[in-house]
């Protein structure tokens, strides 16, 4: 595993061993249009599946790196053994990147060992309002975009993953925040930011997903706008070590191809 001997004082080694366990859950980011599951998000859970915060709190600033490093490992790893043939989506910390092309060396070395394509991981960033140094920022996602992989960027619409960060960055998707989804079947305000942000990810050629669905009403509204792409308890809870092969079933009624729209 590689070594950031340039920030060596602030994340350690790699090989740093975690005083605690994680496993992961995955939850499915559904396709409306295609009637299907699109990708699955790798989230991290306790190893008897205690909540993400358990594990989080857990992590020291010297810790950090190495937790990246675990949590990407670890996705992949799951992924291949459940027989995931659905892109992977794996949050990553900004702050615990030091160096894009020394610290994606775990990644490619697990893809390489268990046989995953590099096209069928992308990577959620997460945490924006810690990132300080935004042309770091960017400069992991064009390093990462070189290599094959395809960036999102979380919790779009609400605290700091906003509006001015599309100035700098280009990531592949944003991925709506919970809070603008909420009750969107039936609040005009959410609805016009809504389909100003729609109008904004055309313009800059930047997919959508909706995430935090927890009700039919809200799914049917934003597919209704455009948005196929979704995730959210209402279609499925995040399973631990396991994936979801029936749901495709489940989402046959709520399927309308583009052209309705």
């Amino acid at each position: 595993m590689a070594r950031c001997a340039r920030h060596d004082h602030a994340c350690g080694r790699c090989d740093t061993p975690l005083p605690f366990d994680f496993t992961m859950a995955f939850q499915p980011i559904v396709d409306l249009e295609a009637g299907g599951i699109r990708a699955y998000e790798a989230l991290v859970r306790g190893p008897q599946g205690e909540s993400a915060g358990s594990v989080i709190n857990q992590v020291t600033d010297r810790l950090m790196y190495r937790f990246d490093q675990a949590c990407r490992v670890k996705a992949i790893e799951l992924a291949s053994h459940l027989g995931m043939r659905e892109p992977l989506s794996i949050n990553f910390l900004p702050n615990a990147v030091y160096e894009p092309e020394a610290c994606i060396q775990a990644t490619l070395e697990v893809c390489e060992r268990v046989g995953w394509p590099i096209e069928r991981i992308n990577f959620e960033i997460t945490e924006t309002e810690r990132v300080k140094d935004r042309q770091h920022l960017r400069s992991i996602i064009d390093a990462y975009r070189a290599m094959g992989f395809t960036t999102a960027l979380d919790d779009f619409g609400t605290g700091y993953a906003n509006l001015d960060l599309l100035t700098d960055l280009q990531p592949d998707t944003l991925k709506l925040d919970r809070e603008l989804v909420r009750d969107c079947d039936r609040d005009r305000r959410r609805q016009a930011i809504v389909r100003g942000v729609i109008r904004l990810a055309a313009e800059l050629e930047i997919q959508l997903v909706a995430e935090g669905i927890e009700r039919e009403a809200e799914a049917l509204w934003l597919r209704d706008q455009g948005i196929f792409l979704q995730q959210g308890f209402f279609f499925a809870r995040p399973a631990l070590e396991a994936l979801h092969p029936q749901l495709a079933e489940r989402l046959t009624p709520y399927r309308r191809t583009a052209s309705h729209s």
